[in-house]
């Protein structure tokens, strides 16, 4: 459960520390004085999205802490780390000027999603605005898989779904006009006639690019050569370097044996004449190289350029217009051999088909067991909820058309209600008033607790639209749902305040300039007066006061009695 909510910089509350202890907790305040505010900050701990605004003005950050207790390992097994040994976990998350968020838990940081799936295992907040969910029909498929907990089930048809979908797109793909197809066979075939004439070669234009650049300068290549060649072996009237080399080499060789000196001396000249000899080799190599005619440089130039408008067609190198020829030549196939394709996917799709519909039938069948208990169970609810003839129904209808399914299933579902004895099964939208579509919505809330192992709930004002004993059942309610689960709710009215086993009130005040809101949990005859306050506004009176004892008297007896009654059970 949570038990220490702290709030730092968050809108007008500069600092707050909110200790809640189990079962049912309230909140209540002026319009205003920051009940909200609260909701955010819980919300941003558990990592929903938050922004810069919610930074108090004059503060670089804000920063909220919450401390839960009694937390199972399996929690926090998806993040590798664990809950302290006493079963505490810290989330703590700093909200910077810049709008960037710092997110730890137990001081190890986290990610803001690693936050958030976290939280959503640890807390549920339920806004006054849910209940416009139920007016969106789309939600209400949601709604049921939930309660159904059908997740395996939606994985294996979502699984089938997606095989019948991919054949289907390429039987789509396939699937081309005889007009379209020869235009796209015609196109293709000179592409790829145009890249074939032209032979194209992995590496060429580099070698091209060599080439050309030793035909443009071909007689400085063979100037240059040419002279290095008669330096190094020289000609009929003198020697070259090779011969001076070899003249040296032989005059130190004469006394070599003399002398250690003369003996390395020798080695060195017979190394130099070595390397010296090698590249005149490779000098005359180069000069006997160079065979090419008169027009050779106007062919390269002639090449590179058939190779500069290809690329512009077909892509920026050599080997992309090789790849692209291959791409062409696998749709020209494809093309041709479309029909057999075609007829061996309509096969498997067909196949595919049948699977798909097996998958959503199961589904199906699951959703109308599903549906039949949320019935009974919602019903339940709302004449606890002061609406004794309710008729709740879950309709599910087949879709229809081809191929009879979508993403989610084979099934159009929504919510209908009678409210009334007498009245006509309707839409959620057409026939609910406010006050209803809060009830139906906590009934709702209260049916999935039941089977969600989330430990601890926030109601953010879900009693809007309700008042006299409609508000009294939903605190009757909220009051048993804190039997099994921590409560945390924010209200305006004295009924449901009156249920709650601790009572915080939140106000706004002025000091030094600021606006400040506190949190104060408040003792009996602070409850008293804060009821008689909801009662009859600012002024209290003995008649406010005499009402809120007696509201907190009727709900200590409601209490005792649901506790005496589940230890007889």
């Amino acid at each position: 459960m949570l038990e220490v909510l702290h709030i730092e910089n968050i809108a007008i509350i500069e600092e707050a520390d909110i200790r809640f202890q189990p079962g049912f907790n309230a909140l209540t305040g002026e319009t205003g004085a920051g009940k909200s505010i609260v909701i955010d900050a819980l919300s941003a701990v558990l990592g929903q999205r938050t922004s810069r605004e919610l930074i108090r003005t004059g503060a670089d950050k804000a920063f909220v802490s919450a401390v839960f207790s009694g937390v199972d390992g399996s929690i926090t097994e998806p993040l590798g780390m664990a809950p302290e040994e006493d079963g505490s976990l810290l989330l703590q998350r700093e909200i910077g000027s810049d709008g960037k968020s710092a997110c730890r838990v137990n001081g190890r940081p986290v990610t803001v999603g690693q936050l958030k799936m976290l939280g959503s295992r640890l807390l549920n907040i339920h806004g006054q605005h849910d209940g416009q969910q139920l007016l969106d029909e789309e939600q209400h498929l949601v709604f049921l898989d939930s309660f159904g907990k059908l997740e395996t089930l939606i994985n294996a048809y979502t699984e089938k779904y997606n095989s019948f979908t991919d054949v289907q797109r390429r039987i789509q793909s396939l699937q081309m006009d005889e007009s379209e197809k020869a235009r796209r066979v015609d196109t293709l075939t000179y592409q790829i006639g145009e890249l074939e004439r032209a032979q194209l070669r992995p590496g060429e234009e580099e070698e091209l690019s060599a080439r050309r650049n030793l035909l443009r300068n071909a007689e400085k290549f063979i100037s240059a050569v040419s002279e290095a060649d008669y330096a190094l072996n020289g000609d009929d009237s003198g020697d070259g370097a090779l011969g001076l080399l070899r003249r040296a080499q032989d005059a130190v060789g004469a006394v070599r044996h003399l002398d250690d000196d003369y003996a390395r001396l020798y080695e060195r000249l017979e190394a130099l004449y070595s390397e010296a000899y090698d590249v005149a080799a490779t000098i005359e190599d180069k000069r006997e190289g160079f065979d090419f005619s008169p027009n050779e440089l106007d062919d390269v130039e002639s090449r590179m350029d058939q190779l500069y408008r290809l690329k512009k067609k077909y892509g920026p190198s050599v080997e992309d217009m090789l790849a692209y020829l291959e791409r062409c030549r696998a749709e020209l196939e494809q093309i041709e051999y479309a029909g057999d394709r075609l007829q061996k996917l309509e096969t498997l799709i067909a196949k595919q088909a049948q699977q798909t519909l097996a998958a959503a039938a199961e589904l199906t069948h699951k959703r109308t067991e599903a549906a039949a208990a949320l019935e009974r169970q919602v019903e339940c609810e709302l004449r606890e909820l002061s609406m004794p003839s309710v008729r709740f129904h879950v309709e599910i209808t087949p879709l229809g058309g081809t191929p009879g399914f979508q993403s989610t299933g084979a099934d159009n579902v929504r919510f209908l209600i009678s409210a009334n004895a007498g009245e006509a099964l309707g839409r959620i939208s057409k026939i609910a008033s406010g006050g209803e579509l809060s009830r139906i919505m906590l009934a709702l809330k209260n049916v999935f607790a039941e089977r969600d192992d989330v430990p601890s709930m926030v109601f953010d004002e879900v009693d809007a639209g309700v008042s006299g004993v409609a508000a009294q059942r939903v605190g009757e309610k909220l009051g048993k749902l804190s039997m099994a689960k921590q409560v945390i709710c924010i209200t305006h009215l004295p009924q449901i305040a009156a249920m709650a086993d601790q009572h915080y009130l939140i106000e706004k005040r002025e000091q030094d300039g600021r606006t400040r809101t506190t949190v104060q949990l408040l003792d009996s005859d602070g409850r008293q007066r804060e009821i008689a306050r909801l009662y009859g506004g600012e002024h209290i009176t003995l008649l406010t006061l005499a009402s809120a004892a007696e509201q907190l008297a009727s709900a200590a007896a409601y209490k005792q009695s649901i506790e005496k009654g589940d230890k007889q059970s």
